[in-house]
C-alpha cells in the first residue's frame, strides 16, 4: 500500500464556523455570543476546534467553551494544553464571584442560558484580559 492509498486515522478537524454551523445545542446562541466576546477582547486571540468545542489560544490554549454534555455551557480557563508540574497561582479579578477554581491555574464559568451569558459578559471581559496577562 502506498502512502497515497494508506487509510488515515485522523479525522478532519472542522473550522470553528463549521463546528458552530453543525452544533445542535439549546444554548447555541449563547455559545456564539461568548465566542464573539472572547475574540473581541484581544486581536491576538485565535480559535480552533479542540476537545470537540471552540477553543482559544495565543501561543498555547488558554480557554475552551465546554458544550457537552448538553445542555452545559462553560468557559474553561486554563494554562495551556499540558498540565504544569508546578503551576503558579493565577490572580484574576472576580468581583461577582463567577469563577469556580479547579486548580491554581484552571477555573470555569458556567452559563445557564443566553440571558445568563449576556449578564456575565461585562464581568467576563476583564477576567479574560487578566487571565491572558497571567500566562
Amino acid at each position: 500500500m502506498t502512502n497515497a492509498t494508506k487509510p488515515t486515522s485522523r479525522k478532519s478537524v472542522p473550522t470553528v464556523d463549521g463546528f458552530m454551523e453543525a452544533l445542535v445545542h439549546p444554548h447555541k446562541t449563547a455559545v456564539q455570543e461568548l465566542r464573539e466576546c472572547i475574540l473581541s477582547i484581544d486581536g491576538r486571540i485565535h480559535e480552533q476546534v479542540k476537545w470537540n468545542a471552540p477553543s482559544f489560544y495565543l501561543e498555547d490554549n488558554f480557554a475552551t467553551l465546554r458544550v457537552h454534555p448538553v445542555p452545559i455551557v462553560q468557559l474553561v480557563l486554563d494554562n495551556g494544553s499540558k498540565k504544569k508540574a508546578n503551576p503558579k497561582q493565577f490572580k484574576v479579578p472576580d468581583p461577582q464571584g463567577i469563577l469556580k477554581w479547579a486548580a491554581k491555574d484552571r477555573c470555569t464559568v458556567t452559563f445557564s442560558s443566553l440571558e445568563d451569558a449576556r449578564s456575565k459578559m461585562d464581568t467576563l471581559r476583564p477576567i479574560v484580559v487578566s487571565w491572558i496577562h497571567n500566562l
